[in-house]
């Protein structure tokens, strides 16, 4: 049982890759970059009172599902998603879709995708992949930040998928059952760049947006007088884990959202989305030096105080930098 027409497609982040590959098995060509942007994938988040592995949670990107939801209600197409309580429901809901001739994207856990190297699965609920067949006990999967497609038997994908954690996958699967043969799209990536102003803006503070930027820089200050060195290390290296290593992080997503606004530019005809763009990437770059900067703080492991202020007012300016940014794009549009 396999989809004998589904293209592989590798990309930077992946659920804007399995958008891509899911909407393009339909006759919907759209790049990632704009894929990322219409669906307002941009985002950032610090959640102390939401651990991961026992680290606060920090998040360079909207929350799981959403980015798929709203490309296709931007786009006009109808998706089916379903979650379950039961895991043999939900993995015959797999097989039947899949023998529909439906690829199928699912929310799962890193940990258990054996196919990942072993220094990269841990316990992260929010990645994306797709399913395109299944050949005995193997399920066939077209992961986007893999170079090739591969395999995951039945035992491992039924783990990946009913993971227990923040946020519970509850076996999540998605896939369009209608699309539109044709859609505004420079309405929907002025649509798609509001929607990111107003979640970097505008959302509740002290949490998200650029508010949870500099509250973040705060928070690190203060980490060498609430934590013993090697849990205010253990923290900073989560920050930078979350950044740069799951999905494409803080710097990368900065890079996409450039290559957005590259795009975006032409399509609206709007040159001064080129100088947003060339901005975002200096933007990104600021970010790759704050990751560079904390490694070097979280290897240090002395509790330096000064060391942690510094990295602290890194991010508060990198918050007050964003908020100029989103400013100033939000009047473009």
């Amino acid at each position: 049982m396999k989809i004998e027409n589904f293209q592989h497609k590798q990309s930077a982040h992946c659920e804007s890759g399995v958008t891509l590959g899911l909407l393009q098995h339909y006759g919907i060509k759209l790049s990632e970059p704009l894929i990322f942007g219409i669906g307002a994938g941009y985002f950032f988040g610090h959640l102390p009172f939401i651990k991961v592995s026992g680290v606060p949670g920090t998040t360079f990107r909207i929350w799981p599902g959403y980015i798929f939801k709203r490309v296709c209600k931007e786009l006009g197409v109808k998706m089916k998603v379903e979650s379950f309580s039961g895991k043999e429901k939900g993995m015959r809901a797999l097989d039947a879709a899949l023998k529909a001739g439906l690829p199928v994207g699912m929310q799962t856990s890193v940990f258990y995708l054996s196919y990942f190297p072993p220094a990269y699965r841990f316990h992260f609920n929010g990645h994306n992949l797709i399913a395109y067949g299944k050949e005995g006990d193997d399920y066939l999967i077209s992961d986007p930040v893999m170079e090739t497609v591969t395999r995951l038997s039945a035992a491992d994908l039924e783990k990946a998928r009913f993971a227990k954690g923040f946020p519970a996958p509850n076996g999540r699967m998605y896939y369009p059952v209608l699309t539109k043969p044709d859609f505004d799209l420079p309405n929907a990536i002025r649509r798609g760049i509001k929607k990111t102003c107003w979640f970097m803006l505008s959302s509740p503070p002290p949490f998200f947006g650029i508010h949870g930027i500099r509250f973040l820089g705060r928070k690190i200050k203060k980490y060498p007088e609430k934590l013993e060195p090697r849990r205010a290390a253990l923290f900073v290296g989560n920050i930078i884990r979350m950044q740069e290593e799951i999905g494409t992080g803080g710097g990368g997503f900065r890079f996409l959202y450039a290559a957005f606004l590259q795009e975006a530019a032409q399509h609206l005809n709007a040159p001064a989305l080129l100088e947003a763009s060339n901005e975002m990437t200096r933007i990104g770059d600021a970010w790759r030096n704050f990751a560079f900067a904390a490694a070097r703080v979280m290897k240090d492991r002395s509790g330096n105080l000064a060391s942690y202020d510094e990295l602290g007012e890194l991010l508060i300016q990198l918050g007050d930098r964003e908020k100029q940014f989103f400013t100033h794009l939000k009047t473009l549009v």
